[in-house]
């Protein structure tokens, strides 16, 4: 067992200072290997020490370019400080070196639409829908931004996907009423859900008052 994989365990094991020690001895031991800065950042990155790991981030992409998830790790990074511009290039480098999975696609759309840049966000949450249809966060900021499009007959069979997972779900029950009110006659429909949407969780303030405005016209 490698260092690499010593400091893993310990992070399973939750020892923390012991994962920095070796992560430590991994990046000493070689220090040309990306491998050891990007685990060693991740580790500073989930201890708030976000200066320290940005430099460990950026050492692993110095020595391997092609190093996807330290793009990936590093992009996290930004778009928590909300520097979304910088977050968006890096996680298309990250998705350009191959890294699997649906999290840098919605992570990268995600970061268009912080930037107010809702069509370019598009095709990315798309990805990761298709890559993961069982993730309600990606099956909701996609029918989302399908609804804030106006792309309402494709954001409609989202939404009722999330319910038949999760019928509890109070923001999928908001956005499907809202749609009904903003692009159909259904208003019956529109009711219904708002209604869900702060009965599940009644701080829901937005469900409560459109439930309101939709009322007194009808």
């Amino acid at each position: 067992m490698n260092y690499n994989e010593l400091g893993i365990q310990a992070i399973q094991e939750e020892d923390y200072e012991k994962a920095a020690e070796w992560f430590n001895k991994a990046v000493e031991e070689n220090p040309e290997d990306s491998i050891g800065y990007i685990n060693f950042g991740n580790l500073l990155a989930s201890m708030n020490e976000n200066d320290r790991a940005e430099r460990f981030f950026q050492k692993a992409i110095i020595l391997d370019e092609k190093a996807a998830t330290a793009y990936y790790s590093l992009a996290n990074l930004y778009y928590e400080a909300d520097r979304f511009e910088e977050a968006a290039k890096l996680y298309e480098k990250a998705i350009a070196n191959g890294i699997e999975g649906p999290d840098a696609y919605f992570m990268l759309g995600k970061s268009f639409e912080k930037e107010g840049h809702t069509k370019l966000a598009l095709p990315y949450l798309l990805r990761a829908y298709e890559l993961d249809k069982e993730d309600v966060q990606i099956k909701l900021t996609y029918a989302i931004s399908l609804a804030s499009l106006e792309m309402f007959d494709v954001a409609e069979p989202v939404l009722k996907e999330i319910l038949e997972i999760d019928a509890k779900n109070a923001d999928a029950h908001y956005n499907l009423g809202v749609l009904y009110a903003v692009s159909t006659t259904n208003s019956e429909g529109a009711l219904y859900h708002l209604k869900e949407a702060f009965t599940i969780q009644p701080s829901y303030d937005q469900a409560r008052y459109v439930y309101d405005m939709i009322s007194l016209t009808n």
